[in-house]
C-alpha cells in the first residue's frame, strides 16, 4: 500500500474557499463519553435510525459519524450542530437545508470499518468513498462483473500481490464518481473507466470527465479512498478530526 497522505491536525478558524475541497478523516471507535456527547446533537429521526442497527458497534459508528458531520457542518456555518436540518433525495442521498444567509455548503460522507471520511465544498458537487482493503473480496470474478473491460485487462496484467490494492483503487474511484454525479444517475460501473495501477496517476474517462477531477487518497494503512469534485480548478486540503474540536 502507498504511504498515508499528510493530514493537518485541525482547521482554525473554520473557513473554506470556492476553490477548495476539504476532506476530514475521523476514527469512529471513540469513547462512549464522546459518542454520548455527539448523540445529543442528533435529530429524533437520526436516533431512531441508529436504534434500528442490530449490533451495538454499528449503532456507535453511525452516531459518531453523524455527530461529527453535524459538528463540522456547524463549524463551517457558524451554527449549532443540533439546529441543522437535513433532507434526502429520492434515492437516499442527504443534503443540508440551508438558510438564505448560509454559504452553499455541499458535503459527502463515507465510512468503512472504523474510519470515516467527510468531504466539503462550496457549491461544487462531490463524492467521497473509503474502503478497507480486503483480499477475500478483491476477486477477479467481481471485477469481471462490475468493472469496465479495459479495467479488467489492467487488473489482470498486474502481479498477484498488487491486485487487491488495485481492485480497491478502482472501486473507490468509481464509487466516488457515481456519488458525485448525484441523485437519480444510476449508471453501470462498467460504463466509464478509471485507472487502477498502484503508484500511477489516477484518471477518469467518461462522457463528462472534463467536468470532474479525481484524486485518490491513502487515509491509513490497508485503506483505499478517493474523492471526485466538480470542475478542474480546485485543490484538496486534508484534516484530522479530534474530539476537542
Amino acid at each position: 500500500m502507498s504511504s498515508p497522505d499528510q493530514w493537518s491536525a485541525s482547521l482554525a478558524p473554520f473557513a473554506i474557499t470556492p476553490r477548495e475541497i476539504h476532506v476530514w478523516r475521523a476514527r469512529l471507535d471513540c469513547s462512549e463519553i464522546i459518542s454520548q456527547r455527539l448523540e445529543t446533537t442528533l435529530a429524533p429521526e437520526e436516533i431512531a435510525r441508529a436504534d434500528r442497527f442490530l449490533f451495538p458497534r454499528d449503532r456507535h459508528h453511525f452516531v459518531v459519524a453523524r455527530g461529527i458531520l453535524r459538528q463540522l457542518l456547524a463549524s463551517y456555518l457558524k451554527s449549532s450542530p443540533a439546529a441543522l436540518e437535513f433532507a434526502y433525495h429520492p434515492r437516499g442521498k442527504p443534503y443540508l437545508i440551508l438558510q438564505p444567509a448560509d454559504p452553499p455548503l455541499v458535503f459527502n460522507i463515507s465510512h468503512s470499518h472504523d474510519l470515516s471520511l467527510l468531504a466539503f465544498s462550496l457549491g461544487r458537487e462531490l463524492g467521497v468513498d473509503v474502503e478497507f482493503v480486503r483480499r477475500d473480496i478483491a476477486s477477479e470474478e467481481i471485477a469481471v462483473r462490475y468493472f469496465a473491460p479495459r479495467e479488467v485487462v489492467e487488473l489482470q496484467s498486474l502481479p498477484l500481490a498488487a491486485r487487491a490494492e488495485a481492485f480497491f483503487l478502482c472501486w473507490t474511484r468509481k464509487e466516488a464518481y457515481i456519488k458525485a454525479l448525484g441523485d437519480g444517475l444510476q449508471i453501470p460501473l462498467s460504463s466509464f473507466t478509471v485507472s487502477l495501477t498502484p503508484s500511477r496517476p489516477e484518471t477518469l474517462e467518461s462522457p463528462d470527465s472534463p467536468n470532474w477531477k479525481l484524486r485518490s487518497l491513502s487515509p491509513a494503512p490497508n485503506y483505499s479512498a478517493a474523492v471526485v469534485g466538480q470542475g478542474q480548478d480546485w485543490h484538496l486540503r486534508l484534516f484530522d478530526w479530534d474530539s476537542s474540536l
